[in-house]
């Protein structure tokens, strides 16, 4: 597995493992009395599992399994995924963490504009990865009888 893959998959375990405590915390906060400023961590619950967690997970398997040609050895612009990984976790921290500290709006919003980027990073990435199925396929001399 390649490295980014790698340190995709495991950050969005951490991200799991974030996500699901908060969410512990949420739920112990409709059972027991607990201060409600607890439910403030509720955006970062979300955005932990949503993008942290599970679009993470999607990015790093992404970038292992997308095929590679053989004229292009190399995964794509490997740049471009690193940038993108890096931009996604940005801004699941600013989005998350915005709200639970009463930040100014424009914080969430950086964060939202980072993941944006992450998408576009790791479309600019991915794109020459992908191929009409004809063009995948290997020459009809190669193929078994």
């Amino acid at each position: 597995m390649p490295r980014l893959s790698v340190w995709a998959v495991r950050a969005s375990f951490v991200y799991l493992l974030l996500g699901f405590t908060i969410g512990g915390v949420l739920l112990l906060a409709k059972g027991l009395p607990l201060p409600s400023a607890v439910w403030r961590l509720l955006p970062m619950h979300v955005e932990f599992l949503v993008f942290g967690w599970i679009v993470q997970l999607a990015l790093g398997v992404a970038f292992w399994i997308f095929p590679r040609f053989r004229y292009e050895p190399r995964r794509g612009n490997v740049p471009a995924a690193w940038t993108a990984l890096a931009l996604l976790n940005l801004g699941v921290w600013l989005a998350g963490i915005g709200p639970v500290v009463r930040a100014p709006t424009v914080v969430p919003l950086l964060g939202r504009l980072a993941e944006a980027g992450a998408a576009a990073a790791f479309a600019v990435h991915a794109w020459p990865r992908v191929r009409p199925a004809q063009m995948c396929e290997p020459p009809p001399e190669s193929r078994a009888r």
